[in-house]
């Protein structure tokens, strides 16, 4: 076995460099033909999901694997080989089979214990197998690590100590609350129609959500997903098909909205959440200095995006401080008006105020301001003392109108939506962020203990495997000995009826049979073990075996196993 896998994930690259890596549909492909076309690999399979980019491959040598391997990943990746080597991981034989094993029972996983990512390896075998990169060796490890996986979710409690990623982001929207309590009577808008889509568009449905919307870029696959849920006995929450086009109408009408799309853009742009709150609010996306509309602190309004500089500040810092003149006694501003001294407060409280509205000063604001330090300076005889001013009373951040969820890599949704008021957005960053405190459940250290069993147990039979054909070949050729010898017999007794002829072949196969089976089983035992695979060229040397014949019994089989469909 020379089994290499190269790759990143959540755990060793942050999410902006793995969703600058992220490999679409039609990269994956590329990439799984330009490996088998490379010359260290043999066959090759991809598992890409939301945290993690893995190549997998049969290499005849390591360092010239890892080096491709890595190349490739940069290329079809779009992401320069020097930026994207820090965060990559190597894993060679049996470590590879023990990570491919680790992922396949969520161990791996950003929400430790998820089962969703069984889907995810039997989709990367299938992909696999329809273009033919996959041969004896990664059929065998995909399809028993869906075996590893299914066999980890039946036997132990690993399901408690995890949940799927769609649960789990919803549990964030729902800052503690019950999902089911804080979901009920809610309107939901699910964008992609794909797997983690249709799972989030059950979980809403099953949570009691009052309608499921559903949009996609393929009607039919919309309409698909809607009349599914429709059609659950489970849940009598009605369900409704749109087109993309009509998303910002929709999002004026959502409470939830899940985006998970395979697009390669954004979906959702901060402007456009912002509409949307504004559309379903009637509120101005700007806001009074007091933080609120004209209607009020019931109204929701958007943030500053950005922080900006320090010209947009209403006191103008550096002017002030290059004067000589300190802005931060209380004498200094005893001419200033409160409102001017509340922007400039909550200007320095991260732009939590909307500058648009900020005081500009003008001369006439700069002359008094000087003429309010000199006074203070004559009748004090000192230039007033630096200090901090009295922290100004917290803006209060209205309650969220719209949770949104982006569960796609790379996103959905712009980052920026985070500072958009009355907005809650959870997406891969911030989950990656509340999963590493997660605390582990006691079942993963069971867990741990049969993906060690199973790695032993399909190491040994992967090198017992090895030794296979070099033994059928043997077989082979003592049953043509005995052929020949039975010929020769023939001729030298012409006169030999049927009768004595097959006792005297029964007889002869026999001899061999026994001779040939304690050295056979022993040596596929002997193989079993680590550092066994010197016993099949042990065999060949021995018994002078043809190599072109052995290495025709495993095309035989490696032809079988190419064609072989997951489980």
């Amino acid at each position: 076995m020379s089994l290499l896998v190269v790759g990143l994930s959540h755990r060793s690259a942050p999410v902006s460099v793995l969703e600058r890596a992220s490999l679409s549909a039609d990269a994956q492909l590329k990439l799984l033909q330009d490996t088998v076309a490379a010359e260290p690999a043999a066959e090759a399979a991809v598992l890409a999901t939301c945290n993690r980019i893995e190549l997998y491959a049969d290499v005849d040598k390591f360092h010239a694997g890892v080096a491709e391997l890595s190349t490739l990943l940069a290329q079809h990746s779009g992401v320069g080989l020097d930026e994207l080597t820090p965060y990559l991981y190597v894993h060679y034989e049996d470590r590879a089979v023990h990570h491919l094993f680790s992922v396949a029972c969520g161990l791996d996983s950003m929400v430790v214990g998820e089962g969703q990512v069984l889907g995810q390896i039997k989709d990367s075998l299938a992909r696999a197998q329809d273009l033919h990169t996959a041969g004896r060796l990664l059929n065998d490890l995909f399809q028993q690590s869906l075996r590893v996986g299914k066999r980890a979710h039946s036997e132990t409690g690993i399901d408690r100590a995890g949940q799927s990623l769609v649960t789990f982001g919803l549990e964030q929207l729902a800052a503690g609350e019950d999902v089911s309590a804080w979901a009920r009577g809610k309107k939901a808008l699910v964008i992609g129609a794909g797997s983690m889509s249709s799972l989030a568009a059950a979980t809403l449905a099953r949570a009691g959500v009052a309608e499921v919307v559903v949009a996609n870029r393929t009607f039919d696959r919309a309409e698909r997903l809607a009349r599914i849920l429709t059609e659950d006995e489970g849940t009598d929450v009605p369900a409704r098909a749109v087109p993309m086009e009509s998303v910002p109408a929709e999002l004026t009408r959502a409470d939830i909205a899940v985006s998970c799309t395979g697009a390669t853009g954004l979906v959702l742009t901060a402007e456009a959440i912002a509409a949307a709150v504004e559309g379903r609010t009637a509120a101005p996306a700007t806001g009074t200095p007091d933080g609120f509309g004209e209607e009020g602190p019931s109204a929701v309004r958007a943030l500053p995006t950005s922080l900006g500089s320090e010209e947009n500040c209403p006191l103008d810092l550096p002017a002030a401080q290059r004067s000589g003149f300190s802005v931060l006694g209380e004498a200094a501003v005893a001419g200033m008006d409160a409102a001017t001294l509340e922007q400039h407060a909550a200007w320095v409280d991260n732009a939590t105020v909307d500058r648009r509205t900020a005081v500009r000063r003008t001369p006439e604001t700069d002359a008094e301001l000087i003429t309010a330090l000199a006074a203070t300076a004559a009748t004090a005889g000192r230039i007033p003392e630096r200090r901090r001013p009295e922290p100004a009373a917290a803006l209060v951040r209205p309650e969220p109108a719209l949770f949104l969820l982006d569960l796609a890599m790379p996103r959905d949704v712009d980052a920026a939506a985070h500072r958009l008021a009355g907005v809650r957005l959870v997406d891969i960053e911030s989950l990656a962020e509340a999963s590493a405190g997660a605390p582990m459940a006691a079942d993963v250290d069971q867990v741990r203990r049969i993906v060690g069993d199973e790695v032993a147990a399909f190491g040994a039979a992967l090198r017992a495997a090895h030794i296979t054909p070099t033994v059928v070949a043997l077989r082979a050729m003592a049953a043509d000995v005995v052929v020949g010898e039975i010929a020769r017999l023939e001729g030298r007794l012409p006169g030999l009826d049927d009768k004595h002829r097959a006792e005297i072949t029964q007889t002869v196969k026999r001899v061999v049979d026994k001779l040939l089976h304690a050295p056979t089983v022993r040596v596929k035992q002997l193989a079993a073990e680590p550092g066994g695979a010197g016993y099949a060229d042990a065999l060949r040397t021995l018994f002078d075996l043809d190599p072109e014949t052995v290495a025709s019994v495993s095309r035989a089989d490696e032809s079988t196993e190419k064609n072989r469909g997951p489980e």
